[in-house]
């Protein structure tokens, strides 16, 4: 059963990922005439379609996408106690826990663009599609912090700094869990 439920989990948790990804591409106005833009709205159209004619976007934010991933991981909750103990039990407590682990999911899904944006840099240096995107993902979230930071002499640490603040989401979060929990 271990297995079961680690492939379950692993599929639900990618599919969020990809949820995600959707809805901050739309957010940061992304060219969705990129390859990977593509797949990611291909992937996700079956689902998000039928969803959006009922649930319009408050402002850049996709809802019907944000509450798709919600959903799946109200799901997987559900489905990690069935697959364990096999009985089929909905707990309250799972609605704040389900927010905080979609809060949690879209700040590692900002970590691991940042660290492979910063990995493309020094590699395709601007020339892949993949790397185009993860320009304009990241920079509304970097160009800010940029800003704020005295120029380093060509280094840019704005990608360390966003990433020390979203490890210190992770730390809030752990406090909030003490408080639920």
């Amino acid at each position: 059963m271990s297995f079961l439920s680690y492939l379950i989990v692993t599929v639900l948790d990618l599919y969020v990922s990809v949820l995600l990804l959707r809805v901050w591409m739309q957010w940061a106005k992304a060219d969705f005439y990129n390859p990977f833009s593509q797949f990611v709205v291909k992937i996700t159209q079956p689902i998000v379609g039928p969803l959006r004619r009922v649930i319009p976007s408050i402002g850049p934010i996709d809802t019907a996408s944000v509450l798709i991933a919600y959903i799946l991981i109200l799901l997987k909750y559900v489905l990690g106690l069935w697959i364990l103990n096999q009985v089929l039990l909905f707990f309250p407590v799972y609605l704040p826990l389900s927010l905080l682990e979609l809060l949690t999911m879209a700040g590692k899904l900002v970590f691991w663009v940042i660290i492979i944006r910063a990995l493309m840099s020094w590699i395709s240096q601007g020339r892949n599609p993949v790397d185009q995107l993860l320009i304009q993902l990241t920079e509304p979230l970097l160009y800010p912090i940029r800003r704020l930071l005295p120029s380093m002499g060509g280094i840019d640490l704005s990608p360390m700094i966003l990433i020390m603040v979203l490890y210190g989401l992770n730390y809030l979060k752990s406090d909030i869990l003490a408080l639920i929990l």
